[in-house]
């Protein structure tokens, strides 16, 4: 049988124990998925299917709400709540939207790179393709940050066969592709170990409210009991937690309010928790010393 070779079986009831900063038991961050599309090519994410792929103006400008309206409202609410958050970014939008990414900046949000837009995939990149679109990405982020990105969310978390090592030689110390796991985890590639750091396919507006079609109601409620079980859960084990959103999804007023209302609640019990972003906690990982399998 075919295996990624990746990481090893390494159930969460044997590992060692751990504290986050402050002597937190569960880390929570949030991030939101800022991303640029091509008109009428590429990979899309649609609101509406069956549209003319060439001119669909209307998934089109559904999209464009995110960047023109809705990553505004949510960087509001999560001011407001005094939340950290993570962007992850199509690097498109320093060319298409300059005064978002600069209100990005301006926030102190965590940018994680995701790809150049979200009409793109890596699935069918050759090694010398991938390393040059990594390279690209990697440097659109340095010049407008100041600094290059520490974590890697790739576009529709699609990956190659040697998307780690791509990652690993381009200076990246994780990646968010992955979704194995409540806790950090060292993957195994050619050039040594890289970090995945958990990421929710399930606490995710896309593939909740888009793709199972529940209501944000429904979605504000899997927040909240997500996040009241892994509380209590991480009595036994350290644990992170994240909530993903998207500009288009999320930023629509009807549904920002559950979610609001939701992260809210998590809000309450910060004295509890670590509120943080995923490169804080993949360096804090990092810290503790835990040997790679790889």
């Amino acid at each position: 049988m075919r295996r990624h070779g990746r990481y090893t079986e390494d159930p969460i009831v044997a590992r060692p124990d751990f504290a986050w900063p402050n002597g937190a038991r569960l880390a929570v961050y949030v991030g939101l998925g800022v991303e640029s599309y091509a008109f009428g090519q590429g990979m899309t994410e649609n609101l509406v299917p069956g549209g003319a792929p060439a001119h669909d103006v209307l998934n089109t400008s559904w999209r464009d709400y995110g960047n023109r309206v809705g990553a505004w409202r949510v960087m509001e609410a999560m001011r407001a709540l005094d939340l950290p958050l993570t962007i992850l970014l199509n690097t498109a939008l320093y060319d298409d939207c300059p005064a978002l990414c600069a209100a990005f900046r301006a926030q102190g949000c965590e940018i994680v790179a995701h790809g150049r837009s979200n009409s793109d995939t890596l699935a069918d990149m050759s090694p010398a393709e991938e390393r040059a679109y990594v390279e690209t990405v990697t440097a659109a982020i340095t010049s407008a940050e100041g600094r290059p990105p520490q974590g890697w969310a790739g576009p529709w978390m699609a990956e190659t066969p040697t998307t780690p090592e791509t990652l690993h030689a381009c200076g990246y110390t994780y990646l968010l592709d992955w979704c194995m796991d409540d806790q950090p985890a060292w993957l195994a590639t050619a050039r040594g170990p890289l970090l995945s750091v958990p990421y929710s396919q399930e606490i995710n507006d896309s593939s909740t409210i888009i793709g199972r079609m529940a209501t944000a109601r429904a979605f504000a409620d899997m927040i909240v009991d997500q996040f009241d079980q892994m509380l209590e859960q991480s009595a036994a084990q350290p644990l992170v937690m994240s909530v993903i959103l998207h500009s288009f999804i999320a930023g629509q007023p009807f549904r920002l309010r559950p979610i609001r209302q939701a992260l809210a609640h998590i809000a309450s019990h910060r004295a509890r928790l670590w509120l943080t972003t995923p490169g804080n906690i993949a360096a804090s990982y990092r810290k503790l010393g835990f040997r790679s399998h790889s």
